[in-house]
């Protein structure tokens, strides 16, 4: 348990110290002001594709739930009325064409770019010959991506009403005390697909093949440090207000807050996921059409194990 302590005590630090040394504010920053034009498009794919099992109404209810428990009333009711601006409501099959082209662009926009700032925090670029392949390839990632966060998101509701009905029962049978627990089994459910989301976004997105055994470790700190900062910007935004000294750009403020807040725990996820990587010895190389920058960075992915 000692050497386990000392062990990851040894990666946070590393990992922050890596951490601190990049540019991982700059990113996030940019980051962030580019998720005010992917919004749209991002949170429309995902009502269709979640919207197919429950309809498009309660997804929608359930986004702007989710929305005001992270944000404010008023920042989900903005985001509620981008969406219904943004809704393709066009006659003729070329105009829907068009829009929907226009949407899935949009929307991936946000993890393309994020995929190129995780291959730089692994030290890896595109093959100059692999140029428009690996771009219509990025894209296509960046769409599954976002299919797989529509789907773990219908999980997420599937299960919410599941045990919602085991709440109502386990109360009526087992007495008001054991509604705690219950709770406590909803949250841990909740934090378990938000880990799933961050272990799907650092196996797929980065240029790296690395295996599960190295990227579930970092989805759970990822996790934790998102579920724990999502708490605290909430009290924040509760009790000081930080939307009301910019006025009317208050809500869009908040946002990109939230979003730039999202994108630095990210980074550090993966950073960590990339240090707990190499100090375990897991190997880890450049997918087929990437490669490394420099011999440097090949050196760290050789691993000093094969676990």
């Amino acid at each position: 348990m000692k050497d386990t302590f000392k062990f990851y005590l040894e990666v946070f630090k590393k990992t922050f110290k890596s951490y601190t040394d990049s540019n991982v504010f700059i990113e996030s920053a940019g980051l962030a002001y580019s998720a005010l034009f992917s919004i749209p498009g991002l949170l429309i794919i995902i009502i269709w594709s979640a919207g197919a099992f429950f309809g498009e109404k309660v997804v929608r209810g359930e986004i702007s739930n989710q929305i005001e428990m992270a944000l404010d009333r008023d920042a989900a009711r903005s985001i509620q009325k981008i969406i219904e601006k943004a809704m393709i409501d066009q006659d003729g099959i070329l105009m829907k064409t068009v829009g929907v082209m226009t949407l899935i662009f949009g929307a991936t926009t946000l993890f393309f770019m994020l995929q190129k700032s995780l291959n730089n925090l692994w030290g890896i670029e595109t093959q100059p010959n692999q140029a428009i392949k690996k771009y219509v390839m990025d894209r296509i990632n960046s769409l599954v991506v976002i299919l797989i966060i529509g789907l773990l998101m219908v999980v997420s509701m599937i299960l919410s009403t599941v045990l919602s009905s085991l709440n109502e029962f386990i109360t009526t049978e087992f007495g008001a005390e054991t509604y705690q627990m219950a709770q406590i089994i909803n949250l841990g459910v909740g934090f378990l697909l938000v880990a799933a989301i961050f272990a799907i976004i650092f196996k797929i997105l980065p240029d790296v093949e690395i295996p599960w055994k190295a990227v579930y470790t970092g989805a759970l700190v990822t996790a934790v440090l998102f579920t724990l900062g999502k708490f605290l910007l909430g009290y924040y935004f509760e009790n000081f207000e930080p939307a009301s000294a910019y006025g009317a750009a208050g809500t869009v403020v908040l946002i990109m807050i939230w979003i730039n807040y999202s994108f630095l725990i990210i980074f550090f996820g993966a950073e960590f996921t990339k240090i707990h990587a190499m100090e375990k010895g897991y190997k880890f190389k450049p997918s087929d059409h990437a490669v490394w920058k420099s011999q440097e960075y090949a050196n760290l992915g050789k691993g000093a194990t094969s676990e």
